[in-house]
């Protein structure tokens, strides 16, 4: 058993889907239209990943307050400094996680205003 997909909360679909496959190359399991409205069902995955992300509709453009995913990295400053490069957000550089001994931790934020975290395996 694995999930599927996880739903992230986007304003703008084409926006989302371009800053995932660019700074992250994710590869597009889907992109079909979902209604009468314009919306599309999109699918994101990560290399070598089950799960895909999942373009869920969002409200308003409000960044979120709390962290809405948590990547796992192998190497967790060098994908900041990456991010740093185009313009990325940086939230919080890399720091041990105070709730997980060696365990290395960072956020940012994606296109739609969501912290995301990246934390070493």
């Amino acid at each position: 058993m694995y999930v599927q997909f996880a739903e992230l909360p986007v304003f703008d679909q084409d926006r989302a889907k371009a800053f995932y496959t660019d700074t992250f190359d994710c590869q597009v399991v889907a992109d079909q239209p979902m209604g009468k409205d314009g919306w599309r069902w999109i699918e994101l995955r990560f290399g070598g990943a089950e799960t895909t992300l999942h373009f869920l509709r969002r409200g308003d453009e409000a960044p979120s307050v709390e962290p809405v995913l948590v990547f796992v990295d192998d190497d967790v400053e060098a994908t900041v400094e990456r991010l740093k490069s185009r313009g990325v957000e940086i939230v919080s550089e890399p720091q041990k996680a105070p709730w997980q001994p060696g365990r290395t931790v960072a956020e940012f934020r994606d296109s739609e205003g969501n912290r995301i975290v990246i934390a070493s395996r």
